[in-house]
């Protein structure tokens, strides 16, 4: 079994590379993606998986409107990844200028 990593994929062919600038392209103007993007191993009785967590910097001034339109958006997205399918997303507000999206990828 290979070691969890905050740098390095968990498993052969996991998408976050890919998942994060197909983020970024989905991103409002405004929203950024900050670096520190990490992933973690997620299983459930039927499904292998990640949680893919992408913290981001907004306009100290967007408040949760910001958060719930862009959940919204993002849910409605069809992230197209091989081999993995977009289970989940989850946007929430961190503090004053900070979100975090939430991505849970499933094996397919």
């Amino acid at each position: 079994m290979i070691g969890w990593s905050p740098v390095r994929p968990a498993r052969p062919g996991c998408p976050h590379r890919r998942l994060r600038r197909l983020l970024a392209r989905e991103l409002p103007h405004g929203v950024a993606l900050l670096d520190a993007s990490t992933l973690r191993p997620w299983a459930s009785a039927n499904f292998v998986g990640a949680r893919h967590l992408f913290p981001c910097s907004v306009a100290a001034d967007e408040g949760e409107n910001l958060a719930r339109s862009l959940h919204a958006h993002l849910g409605a997205v069809e992230f197209r990844l091989l081999g993995h399918i977009v289970a989940d997303v989850a946007v929430e507000r961190e503090a004053p200028g900070d979100l975090r999206i939430e991505i849970l990828t499933v094996e397919d």
